[in-house]
This record gives structure tokens, sequence and C-alpha cells, in this order.
């Protein structure tokens, strides 16, 4: 069911706001959330309520970072005092932290009514009225998915973009990662149920979907298909009014020779590719079970760029590594030269409760890890900023965004971003455009991170997707809160790639 299907009059039980940390997958699960409990008669908390104001707060936790539950509890020890105040408010706690923890978090934070875990989401409403009903905290953590979250009511975030989840779970083994332990072995969609989705998310008016997976290219080894993932892509090229196919995020080990012939030859998939790297060192990667070598991944890239040689290719990078000595490290600035990534999501290695690599000899001397992460930083600064140089003078389809470009209001221009997915600023045409809508610019500057269009529009086309962002606006403004639900906020899904911390979700 979507947003769409759900705006008939219902009884208000309260406000709510949903707290989300980690990666894609917690965010596209807290799209969800928001739906199940709009579905049950709450309605957003309206945007800059303060504080515990909400009648009911929701925690999305992640756990892969080594101070997660700090900040968790230091969160939760600020809206002590206002329920204190608020009898009537109850706090949730869900995500891999909760599926972590379990029952650690109602006793280091009793006022908690509610603790569910990744695996048992579409729980929340009846935990939340059971808590409500018996003034008892609620925990109940699943071992196994109960429903796949994409058969969930929800609540997206843009009416042009969405994610669509492909499969759940991970069966790796990187030894930095405690995603596989609390999200469980993959478990894939049929086909046909994503396809569906996807095609009523197209009616609806979304022109871009970023097809989600902790790894997203091994879709099929639950089905017995290896080519399955290459196969659903070029079946997304066979529907209508799809503009914009993404995916993320794939791992070099299952990245195969069909998926790249796929990207090349599906005319709505975009020539953009996130691939984790991690390291460039075969130690490291062996002692961090990476199952490929720099050899393996530096192929990759070479395929892909024979195949696509305008891919914009971006990374994930850990730095300090138990065990990485300077030649080690010297190697993955080997292969970031050599890659030449569009952008690189970098990360100073910190120890994640409950994985191998916590407990692994070699720890590395802070002072260490940060100098090595200064010198990796300003190479991909440098190489980042090279590459866009080159996408000065072409002419680019930019998707209209809304709430990409944070000075846009005081340069007069929007943001959007290009095919490659590159963030794209330009000068506002004179005609209006609506976030979905699509403007034709040409790039005459280039930053790192983003790359500018300081002339007039070449052309602006008025989409089905700025239809439907319009139509939406108009129906949130007009309705009064409280009455009528399932009206979505604007703003799409987080810019792909943007992990949060590696290993974590969808990071690959």
């Amino acid at each position: 069911m979507t947003s769409s299907d759900r705006s008939q009059v219902v009884d208000v039980k309260g406000t709510y706001e949903v707290r989300t940390y980690g990666c894609q997958m917690n965010v596209h699960d807290s799209e969800r959330l928001s739906g199940l409990l709009e579905d049950a008669g709450y309605v957003r908390a309206p945007e800059g309520t303060a504080e515990g104001d909400a009648d009911v707060v929701v925690f999305n936790t992640c756990a892969v970072r080594e101070n997660a539950d700090n900040k968790l509890y230091g969160n939760l020890g600020r809206l002590a005092p206002m329920k204190t105040k608020r009898p009537g408010m109850q706090i949730a706690v869900g995500g891999c932290l909760a599926q972590k923890d379990r029952d650690t978090i109602v006793k280091r934070a009793p006022w908690v009514d509610v603790v569910f875990g990744t695996h048992n989401i579409g729980k929340l409403p009846v935990l939340l009225e059971r808590a409500r009903v018996q003034e008892e905290a609620q925990v109940e953590i699943a071992e196994s998915l109960e429903a796949f979250p994409s058969t969930l009511p929800t609540r997206r975030e843009s009416a042009y973009a969405a994610w669509v989840s492909i499969s759940v779970g991970c069966n790796n083994t990187c030894t930095f990662c405690i995603v596989p332990a609390l999200r469980g072995k993959e478990e894939d969609r049929r086909p046909g149920d994503i396809l569906a989705e996807v095609e009523a998310l197209v009616a609806e008016g979304v022109s871009e979907i970023t097809l989600l997976g902790q790894n997203v290219n091994a879709y099929g080894s639950d089905l017995g298909d290896r080519e399955a993932f290459s196969k659903l892509l070029r079946a997304c090229g066979e529907i209508e009014g799809l503009e914009r196919v993404r995916f993320t995020s794939p791992h070099p080990r299952d990245f195969t020779d069909d998926v790249i012939a796929a990207m090349a030859e599906t005319p709505n998939v975009m020539h953009q590719l996130h691939m984790p790297l991690q390291s460039g060192s075969d130690t490291v990667l062996k002692a961090m079970r990476r199952s490929y070598r720099q050899e393996r991944f530096l192929g990759i890239i070479e395929k892909v760029r024979a195949a696509m040689p305008d891919a914009a290719i971006s990374t994930d990078i850990i730095v300090g590594f138990p065990g990485e000595t300077e030649e080690d490290f010297e190697q993955t600035m080997h292969v970031v030269r050599e890659a030449r990534f569009a952008n690189a999501f970098t990360f100073q290695y910190s120890k994640r409760p409950g994985t191998p690599a916590a407990t692994m000899e070699g720890q590395i001397p802070k002072e260490v890890v940060q100098a090595r992460y200064e010198r990796l930083v300003a190479l991909q600064e440098e190489i980042s900023w090279d590459e866009n140089k080159k996408q000065v003078g072409r002419t680019l389809e930019v998707m209209v965004a809304e709430g990409e470009g944070r000075k846009d209001g005081a340069t007069h221009r929007l943001s959007g971003r290009a095919p490659d997915n590159r963030l794209v600023h330009f000068t506002k045409p004179d005609e209006p455009v609506r976030p979905g809508d699509v403007v034709t610019v040409e790039i005459t500057y280039a930053a790192p991170h983003h790359l500018l269009a300081e002339g007039p529009a070449k052309a602006v086309r008025r989409t089905r997707a700025g239809d439907a962002w319009e139509k939406r606006t108009a129906a949130a403004a007009a309705k009064p809160a409280g009455v009528m639900l399932g009206i979505p906020t604007i703003g799409a899904p987080a810019p792909m790639p943007a992990p949060a911390t590696p290993g974590c979700g969808v990071t690959g």
C-alpha cells in the first residue's frame, strides 16, 4: 500500500517523529515506520517542532560506530525529563542497535516504551498500543524476517524519487562489519514483486528509483539465478516513464560482466557506480575477509570504463584497519590514483563492538590513522576536482532536486543531479520549474564536490514527476493537519551514494 492509497479520514492518535541513523537501508526502513504510524492514525509532527513535543518519538538506530550506543543514550537522556512532564508521550527504539542490545536498552533507559528489531518493524504500532494499555515496556526482537519491508505501508520522502528494496540481509563475513549478524542472511524478493512496486511508483509520478540491498548485486543467490540482477536492470529498462535507475551498493566479489553489459545497454540505467574498495592492500583485504584483491578490483574499474567511458565511480575506504602498515596504506593510495574515483567516502577505522576486527592485534595509534587519513583525503580531493573539471563545457540534463543547494536562495540558483549523480547548481530559469523536472544546462565551472552552470538554461522539460511534486505540495498545503494522512513531505532520498558508515547496511 502506498501513501496515495491512504488519504482517508482517520481518528488522530497524536504526532510522531522518526529519527534515523546509519545507512540507506535505515532511511528506507524509516519511510516504512512512518507509513505504519500514519496507517495507525498518527500524523507527522510539523517541521520545527521542539524536541520532546511529539507524542511518539522513534529512534531507528545504527550499531556500527564505536560510540553508537553513547549517542543513543545521550538522546534518550535528554527526553527523560520531557516525558516526565508529559506522561502520555511514548519513546520507541528500533534498528540495528536495538537488535543487538535488546533488554539492555530498557535497563539503561527504563523510560523507553518499546524496543523492536530489524526483522519486525511492522509490529511498531501494535507494540506502542500494548505498552500504553499494559503500562509497561514492550521488548520484542524477532530472529528472522517477519515481513519484507516493501510489503509494509510507506510514507515516501519524495514525490519524484524512491528507494526500492530488492533484498535484505547479507551473506558476507567482513571482519569490520556487524550488519549480517543483525539483519541476517540474504533474502531476495521475487522479481515480479519488485517490478510491480516500480511500476506502481512510476504510476504515482516517480521518475527515478534506487534499487537497494546490503549487497545489491548478489541478488539472485537466494533465487538460484546468478544473472538475476542484470536481468532486473534490463527489466527496469522496459518500464515506460522510468527515467533513471540507480543501485547501491554492489560488492566487487559479485560484480560480473553481465551487470556491466546491462548498465551499458539499458538507457535508463545511469552510468554511475559505487564500488566499495575498503583497502588497496591484498594483505589488509585478506584480514578484512574481502574476497577480492587489488588486481580484481582494478580489473572491474577497467571493464566499466571500457563499456561506459563517461561512468562516474565512487567508493568507500577504511584507513587504519588493524595491522595496516605504511606499505599497505601506499597500496590504497596507488589504487586511488589508478581508479580515479569521482568521489570517495573515507573513514578512519574505529572498533565496532561484536566484530572480529575489534579484538585483532595491531590496532593503529590514532595519530597515525589521522595522518594517513588526511593524506588520502587530500589526494582524493585533487582527483575529484580534476575529474569534475572534465565536465566543463558539457551539456547535461539535470533533474531538479529539493533541498540540495544550501545557498540556492541567496544565489538565485537551483540544484539537481546529473545522470551520473554529480551535484549541479544552475541559474534559475525564467520559466517555473519544479523538483522532478529536467533542465538542460552547460557546465561552466567545476569544484571538487559540485558543478556549476552559470549561463541560461538551454531547455526545460516539465515532467510527470514534477506534476506529482506539485500535486502533493498543493494537497499538503490544503489539508488541515491531523485530518488527511499519507501526504509525503518534500525531498529526495539521500543522494546516492552517501553511506554514513563503512560496512553498514549498503556500503558493501
